[in-house]
């Protein structure tokens, strides 16, 4: 039975090589195409990855094999998946089959699976007692939707409750907190990309002290 398909198995091996030089080959023009699609100038984006105009001139006319080390700052700068600037095929099932994750009890649920750019989360906040918030900062931009529940947000002088269907939106780098209110859990939705530059909070304010 060995012999019988070992003729095919090598044909198959000898096609592999074909069909990577296939895709490698298409990848330049690719590369050109997205980067003028968005506007983008070969100098823009060397600032933005860090790769010489001549490298990025030689990628795009297919003087310069692409390897990973460039192609993942490239991808990074266009906000798009690896696999759009080599043209992967796309999946038979396009449903994001992804484990949730689990910390200091809340429970996250990936909605997309491409790294880089923007990152999508449904979030799930048990009802427990509140705990102490501790406001972070870094670089990005984050909005949160509450599908139910009530989201307690502290977002720099900003202390406000989100009900369901309410949004906010903001720039990370402002001192930062958000969790479950004493009244119970939340789910909500989460995107988190890596920059912004803007805050807008659409929320009931906290009463202190008794004041509205």
């Amino acid at each position: 039975m060995s012999e019988k398909h070992a003729g095919p198995a090598r044909e198959s091996d000898a096609a592999e090589p074909e069909a990577m030089d296939q895709v490698l080959t298409e990848v330049g023009p690719r590369l050109r195409r997205i980067r003028k699609e968005r506007g983008a100038t070969l100098a823009g984006l060397s600032a933005a990855t860090g790769i010489s105009v001549s490298t990025l001139s030689r990628l795009e006319s297919g003087h310069r094999k692409p390897s990973l080390e460039l192609l993942l700052p490239i991808a990074r700068a266009h906000q798009v998946p690896l696999d759009e600037l080599v043209g992967a095929p796309p999946v038979g099932d396009p449903r994001v089959r992804a484990k949730p994750i689990v910390r200091h009890g809340r429970t996250m649920l990936p909605l997309t699976r491409q790294p880089g750019g923007l990152q999508a989360y449904k979030v799930v906040e048990p009802a427990r007692t509140a705990p102490t918030p501790d406001p972070q900062t870094h670089e990005g931009y984050e909005w949160l939707y509450v599908l139910s529940g009530r989201l307690r947000l502290i977002l720099g002088d900003h202390d406000v409750v989100l009900g369901p269907g309410e949004a906010a939106e903001f720039d990370t780098r402002v001192p930062h907190w958000f969790g479950a209110t004493s009244e119970g859990g939340a789910e909500f939705i989460s995107l988190f990309g890596p920059q912004g530059e803007r805050m807008h909070v659409r929320a009931r304010p906290t009463r202190k002290g008794g004041a509205d």
